[in-house]
């Protein structure tokens, strides 16, 4: 029996949606959440691939209880900082 992993994304442009499309083909991965630095663009890409959660705040993200995995859609140079503060929270 294979496990399913519960993906949030931080970030909704081209790069989340590239792996959120590759992620619709997983059969251990699903997307749950997904974050944005606004709740429009939340919204807007949960529309776009039918996510459940949806942030409108990258630390909204890193609370929701039902992500287990976080992919990191931020731009360059955001990368280290959100990839600590996901590790930070768990």
């Amino acid at each position: 029996m294979s496990k399913t992993l519960a993906w949030g994304i931080l970030g909704t442009g081209t790069i989340a949606r590239i792996f959120t499309k590759g992620l619709t083909d997983s059969k251990t991965g699903t997307l749950v959440a997904v974050g944005s630095r606004t709740q429009e663009a939340a919204d807007a890409f949960g529309d776009e691939w039918k996510v459940a959660h949806r942030h409108g705040s990258y630390e909204q993200l890193l609370a929701d209880p039902a992500v287990q995995a976080v992919y990191i859609a931020t731009p360059h140079p955001l990368h280290a900082e959100w990839a600590i503060k996901a590790a930070e929270a768990g």
